[in-house]
């Protein structure tokens, strides 16, 4: 049986606006509550999407070098809190389009670009701590959203999102890519239909920053909105370390503003694991830190008992599923290996689990946005990677076990930890 995102609802297809109307295709449930004004007039599926790019360091870069090249979209505008980025990056854009009169316009605040009412869809590709802010108030504004990965910052941060993504209508891609990879849904089908028997253990490979040093103070660079950048984190002196990636990681090596490496690759491996196990609205319900009474390595575990653990040093694979009859390895670049071998060509029959189907992060984001359907890693399945990166944070920052709770998304029994669920924001930048 075909394997959907959580609570796919039926493909709205072109044909459908055409033949049933609006009002048969609400009336089927199959749209959200109101109509997106690209369904209809100016705004039908054969223009051409107009996209906004918000944030603009190395990873908006690696999106821009493949949008440019695509003929259904166009970046009409970018916004960053340093115009020097903003403007290199509309520089870049220009040149791809063949000259000046194609470079975007510049913005300094998400909020004034959100304003347009030409833009149908944004990048959100800002440090972690910005994304639920601005990906919230792109809903609001009637935007999909193609956010990068974690979703969020913190646990609450997610179900926010993912309620105003289901208010709004709205579509919303997590850019955990690896589940547009072969080897990847390969790895998932194999999983899912049995075919290395019950799955015992899983081992997944993140790798480490360096542990983040005292900075002290420089001068502002000319034309950074420095406060901005902080947004709803504690302010902090501006030096270049803080957000540069010369620093081992740049930003992400602090909790302020990412999860170290469990929100790097975390954010990556986890998603593929809980779409093997068919956990994507589930969880784990156990969080062990490194350390704890002898653990060996970050762990987490589910209900079904099925463990996951963190094993960086000697770890050949990216992801490694071991099962009663057998094992799956796979990777980027194509890798995938099994034990019995075989399973990488083996056929699936109609009866079998045939997971989401996308060779394509960004086509699949285009169709889903077109279409309406949700996309292969959709706010709720990217919450729920996200929270297992929180979880595994809180407990390794408590140096306990954190007990949790996926169906009610509470700690159970630590007052503590469940206070590490969200944060405090500070002012003006603390509304979601």
């Amino acid at each position: 049986m075909p394997d959907h995102p959580v609570s796919s609802p039926r493909r709205l297809t072109r044909r459908d606006v055409l033949k049933r109307g609006l009002a048969g295709i609400l009336a089927a449930g199959a749209a959200p509550l109101f109509a997106p004004a690209r369904l209809l007039g100016q705004g039908a599926p054969s223009r051409k999407l107009n996209l906004a790019i918000i944030g603009n360091g190395l990873i908006a870069g690696s999106h821009v070098g493949t949008l440019t090249k695509r003929d259904d979209c166009r970046i009409v505008a970018v916004c960053d809190v340093w115009r020097k980025k903003a403007e290199r990056m509309a520089d870049r854009i220009a040149k791809e389009y063949g000259g000046d009169a194609d470079r975007p316009a510049i913005f300094a605040t998400h909020e004034d670009l959100l304003a347009n009412a030409d833009v149908d869809a944004v990048f959100v590709t800002t440090p972690d701590h910005w994304h639920a802010p601005v990906t919230c108030a792109a809903l609001r504004a009637g935007k999909d959203v193609y956010c990068e990965k974690p979703l969020t910052l913190t646990v609450r941060e997610g179900r926010t999102v993912v309620d105003t993504a289901r208010r709004t209508g709205r579509i919303v891609q997590t850019g955990s890519q690896q589940r547009s990879e072969h080897a990847f849904r390969r790895a998932a089908a194999i999983i899912r239909n049995g075919w290395i028997g019950e799955v015992k253990t899983v081992k997944a490979r993140l790798g480490h920053f360096p542990q983040w040093q005292p900075l002290g103070e420089e001068a502002v660079p000319e034309g950074l909105d420095y406060d901005r950048w902080l947004g709803p984190t504690p302010w902090r002196p501006f030096h270049s370390k803080r957000i540069l990636g010369d620093y081992g990681g740049g930003w992400r090596i602090f909790y302020e503003y990412g999860g170290r490496k469990n929100g790097d690759w975390g954010a990556h491996h986890f998603d593929i694991i809980q779409w093997a196990l068919g956990m994507d609205d589930s969880g784990p319900v156990d969080f062990i830190p490194m350390g704890f009474e002898g653990t060996k390595y970050q762990t987490h575990r589910y209900a079904n008992g099925v463990t996951v653990e963190r094993v960086d040093e000697n770890q050949p694979a990216m992801i490694e599923f071991i099962g009663t009859h057998g094992r799956v390895r796979c990777g980027r670049n194509a890798f995938l290996e099994t034990e019995p071998g075989g399973l990488a060509t083996r056929a699936l029959r109609a009866s079998d689990v045939h997971p989401y189907e996308s060779d394509s992060h960004h086509d699949d984001f285009f169709h889903c946005v077109r279409t309406r359907q949700r996309p292969i890693c959709d706010a709720e399945v990217g919450h729920r990677t996200a929270t297992i990166c929180h979880l595994n944070n809180i407990a390794a920052q408590l140096r306990r076990p954190v007990k949790w709770d996926p169906l009610r998304e509470e700690i159970v029994g630590d007052d503590v930890a469940a206070r590490l669920l969200d944060r405090p924001r500070r002012a003006p930048y603390g509304v979601l």
